[in-house]
């Protein structure tokens, strides 16, 4: 599977407001996202595995890849395309003896050593974070920066997206830094129209490769 990194939307249910995650992905699609994370952390399973259904049928019809932060039970269970984990989560070697080669494996790593880790244990990309310093997460420490992508970039083969504070005014910087991809998060849920700013994202990622 060729994957498109470009633009990574990672969904937060608590930040869509009034609005369904559902309508905001389908919208941000529109707009120019590439690859989808369903994340949840509060939700039953048996939800997760319905809201994860509902959410592939959209990725599937528009091509693109559905990615499941943490659960493999459930990315299993909705058959999405991969699964990411983080360094608190299970070790991506064991996630990898699970989901097989064939699905995709994100890791995610803030710094060299844990991108190599990453690598040498089946990563087939890595989410760098937090280059900005998150808006919606709490626990991650320090951001560490464009120049640590940068670091990260040069030790590894795979592709890397630059995730945690990513807007319209910093994102550009991410991908001179060699990223292949950013990840949003705030940049699409938090604004009235997910499927404008998609577009304007999707447009300074393209100028910025160019």
């Amino acid at each position: 599977m060729n994957i498109d990194y470009s633009l990574y939307l990672v969904t937060d249910k608590n930040l869509a407001g009034k609005k369904s995650v559902l309508s905001i992905v389908a919208l941000a699609i529109e707009g120019g996202v590439t690859i989808v994370q369903y994340r949840e952390k509060n939700a039953s399973t048996r939800l997760m595995i319905e809201e994860g259904r509902a959410l592939h049928k959209i990725t599937t019809k528009a091509g693109i890849p559905l990615i499941i932060d943490d659960r493999i039970d459930v990315a299993l269970a909705i058959d999405a395309e991969g699964v990411h984990v983080g360094q608190s989560d299970m070790p991506a070697n064991i996630v990898r003896q699970i989901i097989g080669r064939e699905k995709i494996l994100g890791v995610t790593a803030s710094n060299v050593v844990e991108a190599k880790k990453a690598v040498k244990d089946g990563a087939d990309y890595l989410g760098v974070s937090d280059i900005f310093g998150s808006t919606t997460k709490t626990d991650t420490g320090k951001p560490v920066g464009i120049g640590m992508l940068k670091k990260i970039k040069k030790v590894v083969k795979i592709p890397i997206v630059g995730i945690g504070g990513v807007t319209l005014e910093n994102a550009n910087q991410v991908i001179r830094a060699r990223a292949d991809g950013i990840a949003v998060i705030s940049a699409v849920f938090l604004v009235n129209e997910p499927k404008l700013a998609a577009e304007k994202l999707k447009k300074i990622v393209s100028e910025a490769k160019s």
